[in-house]
């Protein structure tokens, strides 16, 4: 979710991100078409270099979050570290490439394609002919069936957390010969390319025991570049060493240690040479172009944002009070001063060995959003959520994290791709840009009134597990007027834009819209706080003392609350308060203050990191959140669950997979099920933008932003770093041949290297 943001424990299905070279949303709008292809805002900084230009041999030590409780990737507590481990030692038949399109892995196949729909799907895979399993048996048919039938769901003994697209197989069955595999499909499934990456041998899938313990803590059979050594939960690693049993190119590396390092220690580690790789947050970032002497710009110094602001001050309080102690206590002042020269010679040390590393950026294939829980509450109501995301200025919140970066600042256009993959539009406009007016005039639709009489014990009350962080700031210039277009699909959702019948926004301005009411709010003697408008009598609001036209606003006129039968309009916003979450943090104050100067209040409520989707995401505790979600290539497949619309279960509880907003249309699950069956690649994507237009227009998930990717790498080490889309290619990496040129130098000592 995630050190610029928290993902969900479902989400660690995927880790990669993105960064460099920015196009404007307009841009991204002109390339819709398939003639006109959009590219990634940024690419891989991975020090490329050819095979020949890497050394034979060395050990990269890779930091990972914790040993993988797991090792088996279709198990629930699977997470990246197990994804990072099935990379290496196990078969992808698919690989991503630069824009995140599934392409044929040639180590495992010579073909893989459909060869007939009719009465039924069925795709024929080609093995090389040199697929062998580390203990010598071949790759084939047998092994595909296996993993099929633990992931079809129609064995309960198998805990599973998805068997998507393995449901849909009929059977699997040997081709001409024992290199070919045929499987055959009771239901079309377009993201076929999605299955067996990565496939494990019969003896892991083969039964329940196998499939649920035997692949926890080891993997006896593997056929990848790398083999699995050793897991050593105590001493917190994972080794994996060059496999003598692969038939592709050689593993450059000798062995490849994950190493498990908290986030908030990455920094110590590069430091004291316990680690060669690493990701790391901004802060961490920042330092490490310190120690080259690399200037910082007051933009990013801002971007650490309130958390690295009180570390500061707290550091400068404790400052203030050894020197304090110093002048009193003359006995100890030698001491004193003995102790802070070898502070400063330990300083000057940590600069050095940090400099003995380069930051790597890119932009992760991860985007943070805006969850607004539309299950009850005020969000239940669809012009509160969509005045919530009128209130936004989106581009402003990009540029709080991505700007101080280096990085392109461009708002993700989409739910269900990112700029760069074929399947990317910007469906925004189903909602409409950032306007303030147009905010409030949907909230004055749905009965709030600017400035309504508030109870006092409600305007009093405070959230008992978080306190009212909402701040004050200028009022900002509308930068989108209120009109909108409304269309009626068969769900009633509203999309702007979609045809020329008058849209609500437009007809709820005459309630408030016009901003005016800001100057003529006025508080009456009783202390409760009423809309200065005539029209205010028709949405209940009670009458008051008037200013006449033109009189000056109050001097907290901007921060009048909405209100509605005698409560404000307060909503809950959870946030992690874990190390790895400041810039997220930051993100969530400014949305507070953005989402103020149209009446609506926030009540901020900081929570750690490992209760934060257990106990409030997933269970429906808040109001706002924010989190990440990974970009696929399949989101036919894998973004349903997230927007599919809940249903109540046997038990009566409402079952909502992974949909945290709780928001959803039976339209939405429509074309989300004619796009997994259609095997026509443009027809998916076509089903894909209309369902995204959908889910935008529904405002219970804005996206806001790519989500940044620093990773610390020792210079000379090749081919491995911020990724992009790409997939990692294992025996590749190495450390850099020792010649007078060296492909590391493109990487520039920086945290705003792009």
């Amino acid at each position: 979710m995630s050190h610029d943001g928290v993902r969900p424990s479902a989400t660690r299905r995927a880790a990669a991100f993105l960064l460099a070279g920015a196009l404007t949303v307009s841009a991204l709008s002109a390339c819709s078409s398939d003639e006109k292809e959009n590219r990634p805002l940024a690419g891989q900084d991975i020090a490329p270099a050819g095979r020949a230009l890497v050394a034979d041999g060395g050990t990269l030590r890779w930091a990972v979050d914790a040993v993988p409780a797991t090792l088996n990737t279709f198990q629930a507590d699977a997470d990246a570290a197990t994804s990072r481990v099935a990379g290496a030692v196990l078969p992808s038949l698919f690989r991503l490439d630069a824009r995140g399109r599934p392409q044929p892995n040639p180590a495992y196949l010579e073909s893989a394609k459909v060869v007939d729909t009719e009465p039924r799907q069925v795709v024929l895979y080609r093995l090389d002919q040199q697929a062998v399993w580390s203990d010598g048996r071949e790759i084939g048919a047998a092994d595909f069936a296996a993993q099929w039938r633990a992931l079809s769901g129609k064995d309960s003994a198998y805990w599973t957390a998805r068997n998507a697209g393995y449901d849909r197989i009929a059977k699997i069955e040997r081709g001409h010969d024992d290199l070919e595999v045929k499987v055959t499909f009771a239901r079309p499934y377009a993201d076929w390319k999605s299955l067996f990456t990565p496939l494990y041998p019969k003896e892991v899938m083969g039964t329940p025991d196998a499939f649920n313990d035997g692949a926890r803590s080891k993997l006896k059979v593997t056929a990848g570049p790398f083999a699995l050594k050793k897991v050593d939960r105590e001493d917190g690693k994972v080794t994996l060493v060059r496999s003598t049993r692969w038939w592709g190119s050689p593993a450059k590396l000798d062995k490849i240690v994950l190493r498990a390092v908290p986030r908030d220690e990455r920094l110590d580690a590069l430091a004291e040479n316990k680690v060669d790789l690493a990701e790391v947050d901004p802060d961490d970032a920042e330092r490490i172009a310190a120690a080259h002497g690399t200037k910082t710009t007051a933009a990013s110094q801002a971007a650490a944002g309130a958390e690295r602001e009180k570390a500061e001050k707290a550091e400068k309080a404790e400052k203030a009070e050894k020197a304090a102690k110093k002048e009193k206590e003359e006995k100890d002042k030698k001491k004193d001063e003995k102790k802070g020269d070898e502070d400063a010679a330990e300083a000057a040390a940590r600069r050095k060995a940090l400099r003995r590393y380069v930051v790597r950026s890119s932009l992760e294939p991860a985007y943070t959003q805006l969850a607004l829980n539309g299950s009850e509450g005020p969000l239940a109501d669809e012009r509160v959520r969509r005045a919530v995301a009128r209130a936004l200025d989106r581009t402003k919140l990009a540029e709080l994290v991505l700007k101080p970066l280096g990085l392109p600042a461009v708002p993700v256009g989409s739910h269900l791709a990112l700029a760069g993959q074929p399947a990317y539009e910007d469906n925004s406009g189903a909602l409409g840009g950032q306007d303030t007016k147009g905010a409030r005039a949907l909230l004055a639709d749905a009965g709030w009134i600017l400035g309504g009489p508030v109870e006092k014990q409600a305007k009093d009350k405070k959230d008992k597990k978080g306190k009212d962080e909402d701040g004050d700031e200028a009022g900002e210039k509308d930068t989108a007027g209120s009109k909108g277009e409304k269309s009626e699909d068969d769900d009633g959702t509203y999309i702007v834009g979609e045809d020329d019948k008058p849209g609500e926004a437009e007809g709820a301005g005459d309630h408030g819209g016009d901003g005016r009411s800001e100057e003529r709010a006025a508080r009456s003697a009783d202390g409760k706080q009423y809309l200065g408008e005539p029209g205010a009598a028709r949405h209940g609001g009670a009458p008051g003392a008037y200013a006449p036209m033109g009189t000056a606003a109050p001097a907290r006129a901007a921060d009048t609350v909405m209100a509605k039968d005698g409560k404000a309009l307060s909503l809950r916003f959870v946030l992690p308060s874990g190390p790895g979450s400041a810039s997220l943090r930051a993100v969530g104050d400014r949305i507070a203050r953005m989402l103020r100067k149209v009446g609506i209040r926030t009540t901020i409520t900081k929570v750690p990191d490992d209760s934060y989707f257990k106990d409030h995401i997933a269970s429906g505790e808040y109001d706002l959140a924010l989190y990440s979600w990974p970009a696929t290539a399949f989101p036919a497949t894998d973004a349903r669950p997230v927007y599919a619309k809940p249903v109540p279960g046997a038990d009566g509880e409402l079952k909502v997979e992974q949909n945290y907003t709780r928001v959803g249309t039976d339209r939405i699950d429509q074309l989300f099920d004619e796009a997994l069956v259609t095997l026509d690649a443009g027809k998916e994507r076509e089903l894909m933008r209309k369902a995204d237009s959908r889910i935008w227009a529904g405002a219970a998930s804005i996206p806001l932003y790519q989500r940044p990717q620093l990773t610390a790498a020792r210079p000379r080490l090749v081919n491995v770093g911020a990724f992009g889309f790409r997939t990692p290619v294992y025996e590749d990496m190495g450390y850099q041949e020792r010649t007078p040129s060296s492909a590391s130098t493109s990487s520039v000592p920086s945290a705003t290297s792009s």
